[in-house]
């Protein structure tokens, strides 16, 4: 991706998002791809990159562990195998099986159905191989902790076994030396030690010509000698000859390894690359964490569609200084590419320029970006960018004269894949005379189809946005009321500079405002004050554009609510019908059952008993209890449905219900614990016990037109 001017990444501030990168990075390789990292304009790579640190994202989500935690620089190492007769120590050798051994734990991660749900991932080992002859190779000369082993060669395996005879002769003369001359008390608090690779004793100084031997040194006191005895100097000699014989043999034994494991050269770098890469794509995936990034949707074609769009800087910023950030929702396409952004001064215009800017770039390195996944991006071949204050003093170029130059450069270089930031459009001039060179400027670039965002104060670039093709209005939101900017880009309209308000609201003289306000041509301070009022009324409408769809939201959940609950009734008035019903059928069918077994009974009777008549009479009763028992059930259910129990008194005149076969009369008289009921016509001697006080239920209201 070409960029201009060469300032740019650090206009945008794409080197402390690469730092940050590096700082997640744990390989020397990863840390090197960070700081390296390149701007392409091939979709395919981008896709690639962007999936690769996307997966690494979801896997960590998901607490997948992915075994690349091997971290160790080993270039020197593999640098050395390509070096002819070079020898590997034991602990480089080791760290190389350590490399192997990482490289076939990641093969094993990348299983049948893992290499489909990591497909991009997949792809960093897919044209290498685990080869296990080289952690082989490695196991036949060293042990677990990179010493060489015994049975490397019989050679080894012979001089090992004399030089431990050896030594264990040496210690049981050296022994006898040792219990002799406590007894004599020779010996120092040191007893014993080790000088030049021979084994010597340390005995007082004054003793030191009592004992035959070799001195081969004395404390820094002069106190003490130490003194190779007599006796262990040939052992001694043995075990340094034998010893030197080990280390030849070892570095054979190294060398050989060294020579065979550098045919494995390319497959072992190939391996350090890879752990490498993956160390860098998890760096990517973990900076993603840290910004909420996201994978958005990648176009083959020039536009820009962010949803939800953060600074990656001033979102870790504030977040960790317990501070909002307010996203950015921004669509350029091929019929509206360029944005003219307008508001007053440290409204949020030149961050939201930076933070198109900074997220073209980091998506275009293959890093994910602070947006919201269905958010759209498009690949760009070039970007430019003009921000701040640009004088040469190199070339004596003035602040207007160096911007001039640079819109130069962008009006001849720019195209359809072009994506440009321009901060405060034509300042450093007459305002007038800047404001011409500006809608020029802005035509310029919009008949070459470039995309862009401006930023600016002049009123005619505000005016002329809506009128020629492809160029929109935009303003950064401001809360007249408290003087404090809202950081909100609204897109479609311009914005008022709010010079006059804010002079107002800082108590600034009336009589100056007033004496200004008439310096100013009666036009242009009418359009701003329409701005301004425009602007007003818009934050009004969206204030109760947002009360409105909270009301909604809350209808909507009341009315799912009633629909659970209407529904939820509705089943129990369900489940009570059945349950009622199964109940009736229950209790017929434990009718029936009983009937079938007293009728058996009967026929038994029938046959024993002489009294056929007796019998007769018992199946009589029997059949038509049931219709008596339904008769009783319907005359109660009548004299529900008309009365009601109530509580009180039994007086004379009042109605009473009969408990036992529920008649309902009129007392007429009481006597003792008893009463005369009237049912009908006919009194009745009844027990009080027995009645219960009812009155008439209330006729029910009829709907009128019914």
């Amino acid at each position: 991706m070409k960029y201009f001017p060469e300032s740019a990444l650090m206009q945008l501030e794409f080197d402390k998002v690469q730092a940050l990168l590096q700082e997640h990075c744990k390989t020397e390789l990863g840390k090197e791809m960070a700081a390296d990292l390149r701007l392409h304009t091939h979709i395919d790579y981008v896709k690639t990159a962007l999936q690769q640190a996307h997966e690494y994202k979801q896997l960590t989500l998901l607490q997948e562990n992915f075994p690349n935690d091997f971290i160790l620089n080993l270039k020197k190492e593999l640098r050395l195998l390509s070096i002819e007769g070079a020898v590997l120590t034991g602990e480089q050798a080791m760290l190389l099986r350590k490399l192997a051994e990482s490289m076939h734990s990641i093969v094993r991660f990348f299983d049948h159905d893992r290499r489909t749900q990591y497909s991009s991932l997949y792809e960093v080992i897919k044209e290498t191989h685990y080869e296990k002859k080289i952690t082989a190779t490695i196991d036949e000369v060293l042990d677990e902790l990179g010493q060489v082993r015994d049975n490397a060669s019989p050679e080894l395996a012979r001089i090992r076994i004399s030089l431990f005879r050896k030594r264990t002769e040496l210690r049981r003369v050296f022994d006898r030396i040792l219990q002799k001359l406590q007894k004599l008390n020779y010996l120092a608090d040191q007893e014993e030690a080790f000088l030049n690779g021979r084994r010597v004793v340390a005995i007082y100084a004054e003793n030191k010509r009592m004992v035959k031997g070799l001195i081969h040194g004395e404390s820094d006191t002069r106190k003490t000698s130490f003194l190779e005895p007599e006796e262990t100097i040939e052992l001694n000699n043995d075990i340094q000859s034998l010893e030197r014989e080990e280390g030849r043999e070892v570095y054979r034994i190294l060398k050989a390894m060294t020579a065979a494991l550098s045919g494995y050269s390319f497959l072992l770098n190939g391996y350090h690359e890879i752990l490498g890469t993956f160390d860098f794509i998890r760096g990517k995936a973990k900076l993603a964490l840290d910004m909420d990034a996201n994978y958005p949707m990648l176009l083959p074609h020039a536009q820009l569609n962010l949803i939800q769009a953060y600074h990656p800087l001033l979102l870790l910023y504030n977040r960790k200084n317990n501070k909002p950030t307010i996203p950015v929702n921004i669509n350029l396409d091929k019929d509206a590419h360029i944005l003219v952004i307008s508001g007053p001064n440290a409204g949020g215009k030149t961050v939201t320029l930076k933070t198109i800017g900074l997220i073209q770039l980091m998506l275009q390195s293959g890093l994910l970006v602070p947006v919201h996944p269905s958010s759209q991006l498009g690949i760009f071949k070039q970007l430019m960018i003009h921000i701040g204050d640009t004088q040469s003093l190199e070339f004596e170029l003035s602040t207007y004269s160096s911007h001039l130059k640079n819109m130069k450069h962008f009006m001849e270089s720019a195209n359809g894949r072009t994506l440009f930031f321009i901060d405060e459009l034509g300042s450093g001039s007459d305002p007038n005379l800047g404001g011409a060179f500006a809608e020029v400027i802005m035509e310029e670039l919009a008949k070459k189809h470039a995309f862009g965002v401006v930023t600016t104060h002049y009123l005619n670039l505000k005016v002329m946005a809506n009128k020629v093709k492809g160029i929109i209005n935009g303003a950064m939101g401001f809360d007249e009321q408290t003087l404090m900017p809202m950081y909100k880009l609204m897109v479609g309209k311009p914005g008022s500079s709010y010079t006059f308000s804010i002079a107002e609201r800082i108590g600034l003289n009336p009589a100056l405002i007033a004496r200004a306000k008439k310096l100013v041509d009666e036009g242009h301070f009418q359009l701003d004050k329409l701005l301004n009022k425009a602007e007003q009324d818009l934050q009004k409408v969206e204030h109760k554009e947002k009360e409105l769809q909270k009301l909604l939201k809350e209808n909507e959940r009341l009315k799912k609510e009633y629909e659970i609950l209407a529904d939820k009734e509705r089943k129990q008035q369900q489940y009570t019908l059945l349950k009622l019903q199964n109940q009736i059928k229950e209790d017929d069918l434990q009718y029936l059952k009983d009937m079938e077994r007293k009728l058996k009974q009967i026929v038994i009777e029938w046959k024993r008993a002489d009294d056929k008549e007796k019998v007769m009479k018992q199946a009589e009763i029997l059949l038509f209890r049931r219709r008596e028992k339904q008769h009783s059930e319907q005359l109660n259910k009548k004299v529900q449905d008309k009365f009601e129990e109530i509580k009180g008194q039994i007086e004379v005149g009042t109605q009473v219900k009969i408990v036992t076969n529920r008649q309902v009369g009129k007392v007429l008289e009481i006597r003792d614990k008893r009463a005369i009921v009237k049912i009908g016509n006919i009194p009745i001697n009844v027990k009080l016990s027995d009645l219960v006080l009812v009155q008439e239920k209330p006729a029910e209201k009829v709907d009128e037109g019914k």
